[in-house]
């Protein structure tokens, strides 16, 4: 679980500028530009705040308006293969356009969202993907779905038109992906411990945690069974659960199984057009689980690189202090929608408290970076 063999990124294969650092900077300015707003006063880093780990603390998303889902986290997003608490999205790049054109996030559109990165950023755009497209002839607002009357403006374009828009928004998510790729995990003390703990210092290794959070790591590899779900270097097996939780908004949020059929239909998928993949890649979409009982009110497992300091949990923010989320693991109660993988754990409050204590190890070593200035 030690961060230190966690494997390098490799260049994504949907996109081709995914290392670049002329990319990434383009999408710098962009993940900070609140001009890609209905109101010019939203950006990614809105929600997606640099002193917070990138997520903004809050039990759901605020943009234009209350969304219904949790904001999540995007340090080391760029190793998931699936993103969303859903994973209706199989990219950083396609994950970046949902939120422009979401009426309760950005509220854009993406004519108006290229329209205005074309006009401001020109020089670094055409410098990464070519000459811009000449867009001219079309209407200020418009997308294929929506409000009824952006809907019939983006049907009213020529398909050329259309396509030419379609291209340029691509490239636009690929540019703030290659951004978001560079903001990884950080070290934690647990991280030296585990490392001191594999060259053979264990003496160096129990004074870096206490008894307690050593007692705490026993209980989630062991009893509690914490990394049956949460494992490897980023803590997390990047699958779905149902974990039977209470008041989600709505009750019967369906989750992953709702998730795979947006996630099949979507243009902006790896085998979508607009992808860079090639024939061999795209594994992950193409084999898919798409039908099991299991993905009904399934969320991901989320990274606890850095839990602790990102309250409230879950993907509706049910639980407000870890310990809450200790006691209805512990519990195990039925699940209002679906059927939950829980059985319960019958932890003491000792132990419970244990946990936590190891779970506030895997905060990171140095306090974050504030990433970039703001507009």
């Amino acid at each position: 679980m030690s961060l230190s063999i966690l494997a390098s990124l490799e260049p994504d294969p949907t996109n081709r500028v995914s290392a670049s650092e002329a990319a990434a900077a383009l999408g710098q300015a962009l993940f900070f530009d609140a001009r890609l707003s209905a109101n010019g006063a939203i950006s990614c880093a809105s929600c997606h705040q640099p002193g917070r780990q990138f997520q903004d603390g809050l039990p759901v998303g605020k943009g234009m308006s209350l969304g219904n889902r949790r904001t999540m986290p995007i340090e080391g997003a760029a190793y998931f293969p699936f993103l969303f608490w859903d994973g209706r999205k199989d990219s950083l790049w396609s994950q970046a356009l949902g939120p422009l054109e979401n009426p309760a996030e950005h509220g854009a559109d993406r004519t108006m969202v290229v329209r205005l990165t074309l006009a401001a950023y020109k020089e670094q755009y055409e410098a990464l993907f070519g000459p811009a497209p000449d867009i001219s002839g079309a209407p200020d607002h418009a997308m294929p779905s929506g409000e009824v009357d952006l809907a019939l403006a983006w049907n009213a374009m020529s398909p050329k038109l259309r396509q030419d828009i379609d291209r340029a928004y691509t490239n636009i998510g690929k540019s703030i992906a290659a951004f978001e790729r560079t903001l990884g995990p950080k070290p934690t003390r647990f991280d030296a411990f585990a490392d001191a703990l594999g060259q053979g210092k264990i003496d160096v290794a129990q004074s870096i945690l206490t008894p307690a959070e050593r007692a705490g790591l026993k209980l989630f590899v062991g009893k509690a069974n914490c990394v049956s779900c949460h494992n490897g270097p980023l803590l997390t097996d990047n699958a779905f659960h149902n974990l039977g939780l209470p008041g989600a908004t709505p009750a019967s949020d369906a989750g992953r199984s709702a998730a795979v059929a947006t996630l099949k239909a979507d243009p902006f998928n790896c085998l979508g057009e607009f992808s860079d993949a090639g024939p061999g890649d795209c594994s992950e979409l193409r084999f898919m689980e798409t039908d099991s009982p299991d993905l009904v009110g399934g969320f991901r497992s989320p990274s606890l690189r850095g839990v602790a300091l990102r309250p409230p949990y879950m993907h509706a923010g049910q639980f407000a202090m870890l310990g809450d989320v200790l006691a209805h693991y512990s519990k195990a109660p039925a699940a209002s929608f679906g059927t939950t993988e829980l059985q319960p754990l019958g932890l003491t409050q000792e132990e419970v408290a244990a946990i936590e204590s190891f779970l506030k190890t895997l905060d990171p070593a140095e306090t974050p970076s504030s990433g970039a200035e703001g507009r």
